[in-house]
């Protein structure tokens, strides 16, 4: 990373990084209150050493990302601005090599049209372990528009605005906010009672330090994690590789349920039905090691150029 300016700092990109497929993606729902994308900028709050400070992302060059702190009365320290790059470093996956991926997609006969087409897209991430889960959780068995629709309402309800030169910048609800919540005061955001009280209960295990993210990544090994997030009521096997997914990084993690996910398969195939589970299974093999990745760029294909 280069040396800071006052309110900015700029990083090299990998050269298998496509700034915008990373917008496209981010810019798939206008429900999206966590981030805004405008004009080939993606604007977000972050609580960086403490403070909330908004920041600005844009990529002056090819190879390159600037991270602009936007909402700050004094120059923002060394330490936030390093702190506000690793955070998007680390949000669009940035330090994966791809290289051993794109060798096995270009042979792949479903993934190497897609990949071909959207070259240099990353597994955008969720670094936040209990808005990782909770985000989840919300789309379990519902279609993207409305858990996206879902979220939004959590989010206006129970989390903070801020606003910097006339942008609203919104922070998702803390563990403590939503562990003091009843089922009666989310119900009326039109979430069931059971994603009700997964929620609470979620908030309550990170809020009591029983569930953190440092405890599922020194367990090191993808099955103990998956096994340790399905032990909590709420959370199955699509929900816990989901998470293991988009916060904890594991390449192989694999939400093999995931629908979307089987009628990626089906469009790329030209298929006339779903795979079965087994049938993905087989197919996957060659994905092995890779099948986040796999996951992601098919989900990617769903949306349309």
């Amino acid at each position: 990373m280069s040396e800071p300016t006052p309110h900015c700092i700029r990083f090299q990109t990998p050269a298998e990084f496509h700034y915008d497929e990373i917008l496209c993606y981010l810019s798939r729902s206008l429900e999206e209150l966590l981030y805004t994308v405008e004009d080939s900028k993606v604007y977000r709050l972050l609580c960086l050493q403490g403070s909330y400070l908004a920041i600005r992302i844009e990529s002056p060059t090819p190879d390159s990302l600037e991270v602009h702190i936007e909402g700050s009365d004094t120059p923002p320290t060394e330490s936030q601005l390093q702190e506000a790059a690793r955070y998007v470093w680390d949000w669009f996956d940035l330090g994966r090599d791809l290289r051993p991926f794109y060798q096995m997609a270009a042979q792949d006969p479903v993934l190497h049209r897609v990949v071909s087409q959207h070259y240099g897209l990353r597994v955008v991430g969720e670094p936040h372990l209990f808005e990782a889960i909770c985000w989840a959780i919300i789309g379990q068995q519902i279609s993207l528009k409305i858990a996206y629709a879902m979220k939004r309402r959590l989010v206006e309800t129970f989390g903070q605005a801020v606003t910097y030169n006339g942008r609203t910048y919104w922070t998702f609800p803390t563990p403590a906010v939503v562990a003091k919540l009843t089922v009666d005061d989310l119900f009326p955001l039109k979430f069931t009672q059971k994603k009700c009280e997964y929620l609470i209960d979620i908030a309550k295990r990170v809020c009591s330090g029983t569930l953190t993210k440092q405890k599922l990544l020194e367990m090191n090994n993808l099955s103990s994690v998956v096994k340790e997030l399905t032990a909590i009521r709420g959370i199955g096997n699509w929900t816990a590789n989901y998470v293991v997914m988009r916060c904890l990084r594991y390449p192989d993690a694999f939400p093999i349920e995931d629908v979307a996910l089987q009628n990626a398969v089906k469009q790329q195939l030209g298929l006339d039905r779903k795979p079965t589970l087994d049938e993905l299974r087989e197919r996957a093999l060659s994905w092995r090691g890779w099948e986040a990745y796999a996951t992601f760029y098919l989900w990617r294909s769903l949306q349309g150029a």
